[in-house]
């Protein structure tokens, strides 16, 4: 069931009638972990089974950490969720990448193993709500938090719709403590919360799908050589499109779980503002970065250890994140340039820590256009479908190109690309340090329902093809 349906907003009007009822407490979370599963059974009904196994495998194993006193008795609690469902996801993500990568290696040892003949068919939202569960069992077992009393508050925890399938991804210490009082929205709340879904549906409807999407697929999916401005214009588009689906869908969760009373953090923080990439990480896919930082790099030793374990643990961290976003080994480039972007960075910040001149407007301007250079670059590898089309649609890009280009994308459109860009590049620059929450208060009432007016008309007037998030299938 996607956001951007009729059926998701039949769906979600029932929900909230329904919420509002004059029910007990109880009875209104167990409606809403109902619409959780009903929510997520609209994709593919027998998986929901894997969200049971997820939500009882955890519980029992918060239990017996929780309980044990031997500290190998709590590592078997442990590596019972973690194969649990680390084994579910690699299972069903992973399979035939790594048989695929299997029959690489040997191909080149002349060794001949045949390849797998079945599908396997990725549940969706498996990659958020598999990273949720485990930080609940992770956080128990570091005593940062004690189990939960009801199981009731937990399964609706796992199974949350609004964030469910694509984030972002929720803390368990974050959101269980909301469900020990009842949840009602005020008026102020629920304004605001409709407004988000209106913003997010706009971001999706209308500049992911309808400006973007089309020219990015023109680029990508082509099977010749890109002329220079098609590579641009194509790789500036899927720029844009993955950034609005993403915030888009980000905004749609915030936006629904506030109707319901429910407080989701932030996942984006307009991130093409970003000077410098570690600041770039701070803003994109903030709950997954922080998922990674807590229970994986700083385990690991974070920057602790040393200049060579830091450099270790840091690309090991984001190789491994580039490995969530999907089974393939352009993902895993994706993530190992932005390691080495990291690095560089913080090579460039001992030799000058201090250096007056970062300070300088125009020499920020000049950061930021970098960092925004270093992650379009970054993104071709995420889009691309081969090693061979990314090195030549890069090749394209500075111009060393060794046959002439076909125009994948015509001059008046990638033009258009160029000004939708230049767009989501002002608006993140203006709103770097400020949040929609303190802009719309100093807006006057009716700019900001003429503006929601005309997102609405073009939400309407843009709808057609339904295309799913593109976080959907990772």
């Amino acid at each position: 069931m996607l956001f951007n349906s009729y059926t998701f907003i039949i769906f979600f009007a029932v929900v909230l009638f329904v919420h509002n009822l004059p029910l007990s407490w109880r009875t209104r979370k167990f409606n809403l972990l109902v619409a959780s599963y009903l929510f997520y059974a609209a994709w593919n009904p027998p998986f929901v089974i894997l969200l049971w196994i997820s939500t009882v495998v955890d519980w029992y194993a918060a239990k017996g950490l929780h309980r044990a006193r031997r500290r190998n008795v709590r590592i078997a609690w442990l590596l019972l969720s973690l194969c649990v469902n680390l084994g579910l996801l690699g299972f069903f993500k992973y399979a035939h990448f790594v048989w695929g990568s299997i029959l690489m290696t040997l191909g080149v040892l002349d060794v001949q193993l045949p390849a797998l003949t079945w599908e396997v068919v990725l549940p969706v939202g498996i990659s958020f709500y598999t990273f949720q569960t485990l930080s609940y069992t992770l956080d128990i077992y570091r005593r940062k938090a004690e189990p939960w009393h009801a199981f009731l508050d937990y399964a609706l925890y796992v199974t949350f719709f609004p964030q469910l399938v694509a984030g972002p991804i929720v803390r368990a210490v974050d959101f269980l403590p909301q469900t020990d009082t009842p949840r009602r929205t005020s008026a102020n709340r629920l304004g605001w919360g409709l407004t988000l879904l209106i913003l997010g549906l706009f971001e999706k409807i209308v500049v992911s799908d309808g400006l973007l999407a089309p020219m990015a697929e023109r680029l990508y999916e082509a099977t010749a050589v890109p002329d220079a401005l098609s590579a641009w214009a194509g790789t500036l588009a899927f720029s844009g499109q993955i950034f609005c689906d993403f915030a888009g869908y980000s905004s749609c969760a915030i936006g629904i779980a506030m109707c319901l009373g429910f407080n989701i953090m932030d996942n984006f923080r307009f991130p093409y503002a970003a000077i410098g990439f570690s600041d770039f990480w701070r803003r994109w896919h903030i709950s997954l970065s922080t998922w990674l930082r807590d229970y994986l790099y700083i385990p690991l030793g974070g920057n602790r250890k040393g200049p060579t374990r830091t450099t270790v643990n840091l690309m090991l961290t984001m190789l491994l994140g580039g490995l969530w976003h999907g089974a393939a080994w352009t993902f895993v480039v994706w993530g190992g340039l932005h390691g080495v972007y990291l690095m560089i960075e913080r090579v460039i910040k001992r030799i000058a820590p201090a250096w007056s001149l970062w300070r300088k407007a125009p020499v920020r301007l000049l950061l930021g256009l970098v960092t925004y250079l270093g992650v379009l670059v970054t993104w071709v590898f995420f889009r691309a479908r081969t090693f061979s089309q990314a090195f030549t649609i890069l090749k394209a890009m500075v111009g060393f190109g060794t046959e002439p280009g076909t125009v994948c994308i015509r001059p008046i459109y990638a033009a258009a690309v160029f000004v939708v860009s230049g767009l989501i590049l002002l608006v993140h620059w203006l709103m770097r340090d400020r949040s929609l929450e303190d802009v719309a208060e100093k807006t006057p009432w009716v700019l900001r329902a003429l503006l929601l007016a005309g997102m609405v008309i073009a939400i309407v007037l843009f709808s057609g093809e339904d295309r799913a998030f593109i976080y959907f299938q990772f």
